[in-house]
């Protein structure tokens, strides 16, 4: 009799279904050791020695595990393959006091054949992995314990620091400021719409823009210079002056990164990356798909062949391309040589039943969330393997000028210009379609020197926009192309800036919270070097070259503390307290103004918005001093589309999730999660 240990339970009961009688299968329930939480738990004098505990209620798992470990003849630690498994392979060969019955192995999809494999392949433990895990949690600790106190003392008591989420919010900060301070500047776009002189087909007319004026690039911005310009182009002849063809091959994506994967999740569905993340968790435990931690594009070469036979017998060859399609990895990390996401076999049938082997029952709502992501997963991953979509592409150039008898020009001659695309194989797009691409009408056969019609010309007035701020699916990007954070923190982090009330999320993008923005002036203005972003992206390829073993984690903590320890004491020392803005209401505090009719003139408060623990509220100018509070109601100006009575206000779900309701609740049930307008709302359950 065997043991495997792993980390849950879900996990631990796909592994039974097909490893028989002769393994039992432990989990750990995730981490059983870590920092304690009442101190800082890093002893800075002793080369950053870690002080690890065991945690609160794991005791039990513990002693199980030793229970079992004494029965069997082997031990195998299954945990998933990354840092933090096999920081949880370590601890847990550290409470077995590390006895020759201790196996690593490491599987990248819950199939019988992986595991039968990593049965037979064992190793042991990683120490570099070990080590990168330790590196990244000692030099969170000391940011977070040393920085929050400072917080405290320097702008509001309840903050907390952290090194990744301050350079995010950082990112949100500054996205916020640059919309502000951005000028909007006019501009026009000119159309005309043109026909074949002689053809009556419903095709021979056509859209061209405006893209030259002489020799320049058509640059108007005032409608002086369009109504000019239109005028010129209405009584202008015209004629083809050029037309190119040519064919267009698009190549398929490369399968899901964790990245792009929560990207997707956003854009497609409007999931957060928390819920694509948490629902990966159960498709992998499930072992539906590989590792969903990964910032790698490899794909196994068995994984390949058994896609492109695939593909061959269900969509044909001409599908297939002559040879198979491989995608340029990014990770930095040798050890954690992961796949792709990907699912684990191309004929699954999804199906949650228990009938059909899925282990673990889940609510409607998961089922349903988790189809979808399957079926994308899925889809993204066979298409990668498939023939391009090809495409013929046409640009027609016209030219609109006029000339008197005495062939002498009238005004400028104006360069417009109609692009199109029209498909003429599939290709990956035949099974992928989730993209959506803008259908352009099919352009008429015309030749050079052809004479046109102008039907009508059409300016259209424009400004310059702003950047958008950040969402998810922007964001998680933004830190990827910065190498700021890692697969397995993209969307720990943004939770927890959120949490903590350091951004909020409005119409699905983020915005800075007074706190966060507060947070955010103090940090950077005192340690602009730790929140750097390149200072950032050298600490996380720094704890790369931890697990590939090629610096000590001791060295890399000893680089960052140095000069942060300085900074720190200084800082305490002289950095003036910051105060974080309010905003006013423009009415007095009910206490204060009563006060002030009894005789006191010394209250002189008023209302205010403040950002506590648990969201927005309103409370007085004075406080501490005045005390007076009273719940905010956030209104939209948006009339409930339901009751036609009450107003639209902004509420939170149980799961602190952003919603909008009606202010006549419990009268009338109209919730949603989208903003609603004057058209037709969907009413959603929220919970």
């Amino acid at each position: 009799m065997n043991l495997i240990i792993v980390e849950s339970p879900t996990k631990a009961r796909t592994l039974t279904r097909f490893l028989g009688t002769k393994f039992m299968v432990e989990a750990t329930m995730g981490h059983i050791m870590d920092l304690p939480k009442s101190k800082i738990g890093v002893d800075i004098e002793n080369n950053f020695k870690p002080e690890y505990v065991v945690m609160e209620g794991k005791e039990k798992v513990i002693k199980e595990i030793k229970k079992l470990s004494e029965k069997v003849d082997k031990v195998f630690l299954a945990t998933d393959p990354d840092r933090e498994g096999e920081a949880i392979s370590s601890h847990v060969k550290d409470v077995l006091q590390s006895n020759n019955k201790l196996k690593r192995i490491v599987f990248h999809e819950i199939t019988k054949e992986a595991v039968d494999e990593a049965i037979k392949n064992p190793r042991d433990i990683d120490v570099n992995l070990v080590d990168a895990q330790i590196g990244r949690r000692v030099l969170d600790r000391l940011v977070g314990y040393k920085l929050s106190p400072l917080l405290w003392r320097k702008v509001r008591r309840g903050l907390s620091a952290g090194r990744v989420q301050t350079v995010t919010v950082r990112l949100i900060v500054e996205r916020e400021r640059e919309i502000l301070a951005f000028k909007t500047d006019e501009y026009w776009e000119i159309f005309a719409t043109v026909k074949q002189l002689n053809s009556s087909a419903v095709n021979s007319k056509f859209i061209v823009q405006l893209i030259k004026i002489g020799d320049q690039k058509a640059e108007i911005k005032d409608q002086k210079t369009a109504e000019t310009v239109t005028n010129e182009l209405k009584t202008a002849s015209y004629a083809v002056l050029d037309v190119k063809k040519r064919e267009v091959r698009k190549n398929p994506y490369p399968p899901f990164t964790t990245s792009t994967m929560t990207q997707a999740g956003v854009r497609i569905f409007g999931w957060s990356a928390k819920k694509t993340m948490m629902i990966a968790q159960r498709l992998y435990e499930g072992g539906l798909i590989t590792y969903h931690r990964t910032d790698s594009t490899n794909i196994a070469a068995v994984a390949i062949q058994n896609t492109r036979e695939f593909i061959g017998k269900n969509y044909g060859n001409n599908y297939l391309p002559p040879t198979p399609r491989f995608y340029k990895t990014k990770s930095k990390v040798a050890q954690e040589a992961h796949e792709a996401v990907r699912p684990t076999k191309l004929d699954t049938i999804f199906n949650f039943h228990r009938k059909a082997g899925y282990s673990f029952s889940i609510s409607n709502e998961v089922e349903s969330s988790a189809k979808k992501l399957y079926e994308l997963i899925w889809k993204r991953f066979v298409a990668c393997q498939m023939a391009a979509a090809v495409y013929d592409e046409t640009t027609i150039d016209v030219t609109a000028e006029q000339v008197n008898s005495l062939t002498v020009k009238l005004f400028n001659r104006y360069l417009l210009r109609a692009s199109g695309q029209i498909m003429k194989f599939d290709g990956w797009r035949k099974l992928y379609q989730t993209e959506i691409e803008t259908e352009i009408e099919k352009l008429p056969e015309v030749q050079k020197d052809e004479q046109l019609t102008l039907i009508k010309v059409d300016p259209q007035q424009k400004f310059t926009q702003p950047p958008a701020r950040y969402n998810e699916a922007s964001l998680i990007k933004t830190l990827e192309k910065l190498g700021i954070g890692r697969p397995s923190t993209y969307a720990p982090t943004i939770n927890t800036i959120q949490i903590r009330n350091y951004v909020e999320k409005e119409d699905r993008a983020f915005k800075p919270t007074n706190i966060g923005l507060a947070v955010n002036d103090f940090l950077i203005a005192n340690f602009p070097d730790l929140f750097e972003y390149k200072f950032t992206a050298h600490m996380e390829d720094n704890l790369d070259k931890i697990a590939n073993g090629e610096i000590k984690w001791t060295d890399v903590i000893l680089e960052f503390w140095n000069p942060f320890s300085g900074k720190l004491a200084s800082v305490q020392d002289n950095a003036a307290r910051v105060k974080i803005e309010t905003e006013k209401l423009g009415k007095a505090c009910p206490e204060c103004n009563e006060a002030r009719l009894a005789g006191d003139e010394s209250r002189q408060g008023e209302l205010v918005i403040r950002t506590g623990r648990f969201g927005k509220f309103i409370s007085c100018s004075r406080f501490p001093d005045c005390k007076y509070t009273e719940k905010l109601v956030e209104k939209t100006g948006i009339v409930c589309p339901v009751c036609k009575q009450g107003d639209v206000i902004i509420k939170k779900s149980k799961k602190g999730r952003k919603f909008y309701g009606c202010s006549r609740y419990p009268e009338c049930k109209f919730a949603s999660w989208q903003k609603p307008n004057k058209g037709d709302i969907k009413t959603d359950n929220i919970s």
